[in-house]
């Protein structure tokens, strides 16, 4: 948030994948760069997980019902999986058909493959192999035609769609039947191809015209500051768009002057960012429970399964899980695509909030059904595409400066958003994005295996 004044087994199995992958993709005729003296960090030293905060165990205790040591465990193994997705991922190519977690501790990690002859190389690398009928890219085209079915249709009754990895479908939530075939049939798609849930839950955007902490805009509605981030020299931190308008004046917990919007998109996309003035200083803080702070190290996406974690300025700090990502909402006000459904709670006023799985930014909190004391659903804005559109940084704790972009399209570049899949040069070596992230000075390809796997 922006404040005022200033595992050996485990690695090994990670080697092992990193050689079986690598012979299905194209070689490098660059000899492997030597990187620094010094062991490879592990993914969860990369990310953060091996050091947790005292606020992101807590509440991964009492909002998940984990032991300390389970909710320790479980940060661990949700960041050594996510490079193995990925690994996988990169490796299955039109095969893949999306990776989730399961158990306790995320301890057990499923890929699924379209192929059966996959199983053997999936499972040989600690995962558990679904064979499925639909790659993850159809599901998502299909999903794309009901996005553009969506801008001519009336989606009141057809709030809610978005793919479901672990069931292998697109899923569209309605409040009756008849309204969900509609929309289906708008997109062009087989209705048997949909599964449509029918439910009285309508998501409302989580903003407030009332008191409160965190920031006001224009004196009236109160949202929750998400992330801090920079932009050149100028400092500020990451909204929800549908919090205020480019242009609008806000003002801080304290009602002290604070900032002006920059940029803001919604619907579409819920996002924002907001500029400081000289009285305000952008740190790599998240406010957790009981006042205590979450330092962000970097925004690297989670996986379906993983643990998640919320501060906003009227419920405070809450965890839940990941249910899905690229989930489209239609709001009353608007249909916004691209937002992460998850089990945390929320309420009015949490708007713009900031996400967090164990050190790394996901998000800030667009809206949701239900309440705190009842449960409910919750849909964030992703960091890295707000990143990536406005052209800002993540301020992140010990993070190194955005080196100057050169002439070369593909070479590394801190700073730059990076999406799973993406291929860069750096060091005179290919190198394949992993999991999706803004690159950070310290993550450069030849130091995090993490993230980067040579080609």
């Amino acid at each position: 948030m922006v404040h005022r004044h200033a595992l050996t087994g485990r690695r090994a199995a990670l080697t092992a994948l990193g050689g079986l992958v690598a012979a299905g993709l194209p070689a490098s005729a660059a000899a492997e760069p030597t990187p620094a003296a010094g062991p490879l960090p592990t993914a969860a030293q990369t990310l953060g997980a091996d050091r947790p905060s005292a606020p992101v165990l807590r509440a991964l205790q009492r909002d998940l019902g984990l032991t300390p040591a389970q909710a320790s465990r479980r940060l661990v193994n949700e960041a050594e999986a996510g490079t193995r997705a990925g690994l996988l991922r990169n490796a299955l190519g039109d095969r893949f058909a999306g990776a989730w977690l399961r158990g306790t501790t995320s301890q057990e990690l499923v890929v699924a493959t379209t192929k059966a002859a996959d199983v053997p190389a999936i499972k040989a690398q600690g995962a558990k192999a679904a064979v499925v009928k639909k790659p993850l890219r159809d599901l998502r085209a299909a999903k794309e035609k009901l996005d553009a079915a969506a801008a001519k249709a009336d989606t009141r009754e057809t709030p809610l769609w978005y793919v479901d990895i672990p069931a292998n479908r697109v899923v569209v939530e309605a409040g009756n039947k008849a309204a969900a075939a509609a929309f289906v049939k708008a997109a062009g798609l087989d209705a048997k191809s949909v599964a449509v849930k029918v439910t009285a839950n309508r998501p409302r955007l989580m903003a407030e015209v009332t008191g409160g902490d965190a920031y006001y805009i224009e004196g009236t509605a109160r949202c929750s500051v998400g992330f801090s981030v920079t932009k050149g020299e100028q400092q500020g931190f990451a909204s929800a768009g549908h919090c205020g308008k480019q242009g609008a004046k806000t003002t801080g917990f304290d009602k002290a002057e604070q900032g002006t919007f920059q940029a803001s998109t919604f619907p579409g996309k819920d996002m924002s960012w907001v500029a400081v003035n000289d009285k305000w200083t952008a740190t790599a803080n998240v406010k957790g429970e009981g006042e205590q702070k979450v330092q962000i190290t970097g925004s690297v996406q989670a996986l379906v399964g993983a643990a998640v974690c919320r501060s906003g300025s009227t419920t405070g700090w809450h965890c839940g899980k990941v249910e899905q990502h690229d989930t489209s909402v239609s709001y009353a006000e608007g249909k916004v695509d691209g937002l992460t459904q998850t089990t945390v709670c929320a309420e009015p006023g949490d708007s713009g909030g900031p996400y967090v799985s164990g050190v790394q930014a996901q998000g800030v909190t667009s809206g949701g059904t239900g309440d705190c004391k009842n449960g409910g659903t919750t849909f964030y804005q992703p960091i890295n595409p707000l990143l990536g559109d406005f052209g800002l940084t993540l301020k992140t704790a010990e993070a190194e400066d955005p080196q100057p972009q050169d002439n070369v399209a593909q070479a590394w570049a801190a700073g730059r958003v990076y999406e799973a899949g993406a291929t860069v040069v750096h060091a005179g070596a290919r190198y394949q994005c992993l999991q999706t992230h803004q690159a950070q000075g310290p993550w450069s390809p030849t130091r995090t295996p993490a993230l980067w796997h040579r080609v």
